[in-house]
């Protein structure tokens, strides 16, 4: 089996613009410590403009969303996501403030977001915005935040702006379905598209990239603890590719004759008359060298490039 996605993948620096779906200010004496108790990321960091990437989950440890949480001291933090609803991480913390010093603010309407990436991304932001952050930190420029992303399996940033700030011109302008292609291509999940209230975290591999085991207690905590021990889930999203019928509406189930192994969740045209796309698959009674369709005991046209 092939497990390489050739796409479009530019070699040289780019950015893309669009705007947030959730950018909160949470502040308060009692903030840090209040999230720390709610993500599953650790927020402790010793870095003067800590940033993390992290999750909200619910008691049974499905997710919820994630974001991107930037502590600019103990009483300041913001808390951006890229696809997540405002909506439901303000209803999410909301649920648990009891008696704690914490004030949740949504000024997602105020926020624009630029990705960056490519070769030369860290170069192009030392001339704009005085540097690239580090991993785990990040920095502020043009009245707003540095920081870094996830939008493929090389180093990308995300330039939080102010609505009306000018973006600084000198990259190459991404498409939507060209960054989406690159995503994809990487494997990586979007909440709650790809990874929603019904999937675990490990399901979509963001156990290693978004959960912290050493941290503590936190909403959901006892259910990543007892994955871990276990070693195993019993899905997993993985990628696929098909060519020759167009690129299929998703969500949409998978069939092997009249057995559903999986559902498609995320799929875009690979620029050759084919798709990629991201699908939720069993483990139990797949076989995987049989390829997958999406109606009962029709063609199959779409394989796994990705083992469960």
């Amino acid at each position: 089996m092939d497990n390489d996605i050739n796409i479009f993948a530019p070699n040289v620096a780019w950015k893309s613009r669009y705007r947030p779906s959730a950018c909160l200010h949470f502040t308060g004496e009692d903030a840090l410590v209040f999230l720390q108790g709610q993500v599953t990321q650790e927020l402790r960091s010793a870095a003067p403009l800590a940033a993390a990437y992290g999750l909200w989950l619910n008691q049974k440890g499905k997710v919820l969303a994630d974001s991107f949480i930037l502590r600019e001291a103990s009483d300041s933090l913001w808390i951006v996501s890229v696809w997540g609803s405002a909506s439901v991480i303000r209803e999410r913390l909301e649920a648990y403030i009891i008696a704690d010093d914490v004030t949740v603010t949504d000024v997602t309407a105020d926020w624009q977001g630029v990705a960056l990436g490519g070769s030369g991304a860290d170069a192009w932001l030392t001339r704009e915005a005085g540097g690239g952050p580090a991993d785990g930190e990040f920095i502020r420029a043009g009245g707003g935040f540095v920081f870094r992303g996830r939008r493929d399996n090389g180093v990308s940033f995300e330039w939080l702006l102010p609505v009306g700030a000018a973006v600084p011109d000198g990259l190459v302008e991404l498409a939507a379905d060209e960054l989406e292609r690159l995503r994809i291509a990487a494997g990586i999940p979007q909440v709650p598209k790809d990874l929603g209230s019904g999937d675990l975290p490990n399901e979509g591999g963001l156990d290693a990239a978004a959960i912290s085991y050493t941290k503590g207690c936190y909403l959901g905590q006892e259910v990543m603890a007892r994955l871990k021990a276990m070693g195993t889930v019993r899905r997993r999203l993985v990628r696929v590719r098909g060519g020759g019928y167009g690129v299929p509406s998703v969500p949409c189930a998978l069939l092997q004759g009249e057995k559903r192994v999986g559902e498609l969740r995320s799929a875009v045209a690979d620029g050759s008359g084919g798709f990629i796309g991201l699908a939720m698959m069993s483990k139990l009674g797949l076989d995987p060298v049989v390829l997958l369709a999406p109606e009962p005991g029709g063609e199959g046209f779409i394989e796994l490039v990705d083992l469960p």
